[in-house]
């Protein structure tokens, strides 16, 4: 472990993998957790009331190499972010976060995500009742602001009545969001990081725990950042090139861990691939989250081609990942 970090790295928290549509589902997070162990990751955003009606085991179920695990939710209703929950607690989650950053318009439809921050008496309210229905922590992701409700003050008049409703951390995307006029992607780009506004609500709340989200790169600017905040999460950066985390566990939590490589990476994930086949599933739901592990060697086009062509075949089967992760063996990856 980086000796400047020793009195700070205790809790999972303190890194974490951000929540991605289409990208951080159960299989992914199976393929992480060859990486790391340690690291908090989170569920895709769940419409609160979605959990409402049958199939709750789809939107629900995850492994038990997946902990610690949160249950990522958005909606406005106190009493269905109550039941929320509770599912969370009875479900095994190991927390719950309140989305208060996507600015999608269908999410704005809906009347949740980024479009609460000009609410905040309203998401007071909401954590209020998931607090009063579970001993899981409540947090809270959400912008630095929305279109012209972007001052400093703004944000931590929004901080202030969520913290007194008792959100137990906040995760802050350093960036406004742009509610008309950017699409999701580009409220991801262009409006600019702001991590100085981010330090100033750690400097004026100094016993609030603050988690930095947005921008964050590689290793080397996370463990920066956690000189100022109490942690940080990132997302991009980790699924386009999830190798290039493979020390994270070791640099910030000192957890020894065996040599990881993209071969050893998917041999881990063969006994969970196996299981979900049993169960009808595809390979290609598992296979998609495999090609970003080579990329930058020779053969690493013609390996991603290869299996991709392969795993999306309606009746692919466990063979063609064990001949993938033999391949990259003998290739010495």
């Amino acid at each position: 472990m980086d000796e400047k970090l020793k009195p700070l790295i205790q809790e999972s928290y303190q890194f974490s993998v951000a929540p991605m549509l289409d990208c951080t589902d159960r299989h992914f997070r199976v393929l992480w957790r060859q990486i790391s162990v340690k690291a908090l990751v989170y569920t895709e955003m769940i419409v609160a009331k979605a959990l409402q009606y049958k199939n709750k085991e789809k939107l629900l179920d995850f492994d038990e190499i997946e902990h610690p695990i949160a249950l990522q939710v958005g909606g406005d209703d106190p009493q269905i972010l109550f039941e929320a929950a509770k599912i969370a607690e009875n479900w095994g989650y190991d927390e719950i976060n309140l989305n208060i950053g996507c600015p999608s318009t269908k999410v704005q439809s809906g009347n949740f995500g980024a479009c609460l921050m000009a609410h905040p008496k309203q998401v007071a309210k909401c954590i209020e009742s998931m607090k009063a229905a579970t001993d899981l922590p409540v947090t809270i992701k959400h912008r630095t602001g929305i279109d012209n409700l972007d001052k400093d003050k703004d944000l931590l008049d929004f901080i202030d009545t969520i913290a007194s409703a008792g959100a137990s951390r906040f995760a802050i995307h350093a960036r406004k969001a742009w509610l008309n006029g950017l699409n999701p992607k580009q409220n991801r780009t262009i409006p600019p990081l702001e991590y100085k506004k981010v330090a100033r609500i750690k400097e004026l709340r100094p016993n609030l725990i603050i988690e930095l989200n947005g921008g964050l790169k590689n290793q080397e600017e996370c463990i920066n950042a956690l000189q100022q905040f109490d942690g940080v999460m990132v997302g991009r950066a980790i699924y386009s090139n999830p190798l290039a985390w493979k020390e994270i566990d070791e640099r910030l939590f000192g957890e020894k861990r065996k040599l990881i490589k993209a071969s050893t990476i998917i041999k881990g994930i063969i006994p969970y691939a196996e299981k979900h086949l049993s169960k009808n599933g595809k390979l290609w739901d598992i296979c998609k989250h495999t090609l970003s592990l080579v990329q930058g060697v020779k053969g690493a086009r013609k390996w991603r081609h290869s299996l991709s062509q392969k795993a999306q075949k309606q009746k692919a089967g466990l063979n063609i990942l064990e001949k993938a992760a033999r391949q990259l063996e003998d290739a010495g990856l």
